[in-house]
């Protein structure tokens, strides 16, 4: 268990870990948390492969309600849009839903359980994320079985597509996550490849961000100078996964790829802290949440074959501490 009082974190971005925050009723898992999002009240949204999909906390980490049941199949990926509607992507079933913030669906884009055909690259199979762009235009990575990103207009036609297997500009090894900036640049977490790339959004290749590994989470902040907070699985085979300096980790990027800090072993962050970031997201206090897939990297991973643990943990707050 990590120290309370410990500071991770530098260059003016440091903060105190909550590893705790959130208050699960008696019985309740989250099992892994594939992604999270905060709305303009601070509540916060966390996409789950627990019992209970979509459970919804206040500030403090009381448990507010929960919604989704029956609904979703593998948690994947959360985006809030600006009117307060969730765009939620399931890669278990191959689809994305706009749905309100109690869970009402608005928009459905794909058929539930049915993939596209492997590396096809038509919508969708095993999609993993969603963002908007400024004009509300719909991108969606996609994803483990498919090497692509689709554009849809807001009601959810296809526009076009952009992508395909390799390791090239424009290429991808697991699209994992997608953000759109307030200037329209699209930013992909070619995760496999160890790299962010960054398009127009015509899915033009402009440039890339390196120095990542495994980079699995983005959230890309508001506002002309805002961040990139990408969380990073780290090393995952027997050959390196106890090499150090890798991840799992937090990096904080400028928006033109400058390194402002990390949240890692090097900033104070305690050994095994982290397991598997994969969702991560800021709210307006700067306080960031990331979302782990703890589950899935204890039985494929760290402990095969061993049961998980209750003292696994799968979402964590990191409080911005005032400079």
């Amino acid at each position: 268990m990590a120290d309370r009082d410990a500071i991770v974190g530098y260059g003016g971005y440091t903060y105190r870990v909550a590893a705790d925050w959130a208050k699960l009723p008696a019985g309740w898992s989250f099992k892994d948390v594939a992604a999270v999002a905060v709305d303009p009240r601070d509540q916060v949204y966390v996409f789950n492969r627990g019992e209970h999909p979509m459970m919804v906390f206040d500030r403090d980490g009381n448990l507010l309600s929960s919604w989704g049941e029956g609904l979703f199949h593998r948690a994947h990926g959360l985006h809030i849009a600006p009117d307060d509607t969730l765009y939620c992507t399931d890669d278990g079933d191959h689809t994305v839903r706009k749905c309100t913030l109690d869970g009402k669906v608005l928009l459905e884009i794909g058929i539930p359980g049915r993939p596209a055909p492997f590396m096809s690259g038509e919508p969708f199979n095993r999609c993993t994320h969603t963002a908007l762009s400024p004009e509300l235009d719909i991108y969606v990575s996609d994803g483990y079985a498919n090497a692509r990103v689709h554009k849809f207009a807001p009601n959810g036609k296809l526009l076009f597509s952009w992508g395909e297997c390799g390791s090239g500009p424009g290429e991808f090894n697991i699209p994992h996550n997608i953000v759109s900036d307030p200037d329209g640049w699209v930013y992909v977490a070619d995760r496999e490849n160890h790299r962010v790339q960054i398009f127009d959004g015509n899915g033009r290749f402009e440039t890339q961000w390196n120095n990542l590994h495994r980079p699995c989470g983005l959230y890309m902040e508001e506002g002309a100078h805002g961040c990139c907070y990408i969380g990073e699985l780290g090393p995952h085979q027997p050959v390196n996964a106890k090499f150090p300096n890798l991840g799992p980790r937090i990096s904080i990027l400028s928006r033109d790829g400058k390194l402002l800090s990390r949240v890692d072993e090097k900033s104070g962050l305690p050994a095994q802290q982290f397991s598997a970031p994969h969702g991560i997201c800021v709210d307006r206090h700067g306080d960031i949440y990331v979302g782990e897939v703890s589950w899935t990297a204890w039985q494929n991973y760290t402990h095969p074959g061993q049961p998980v643990p209750p003292s696994v943990r799968s979402l964590q707050k990191l409080v911005r501490v005032p400079q």
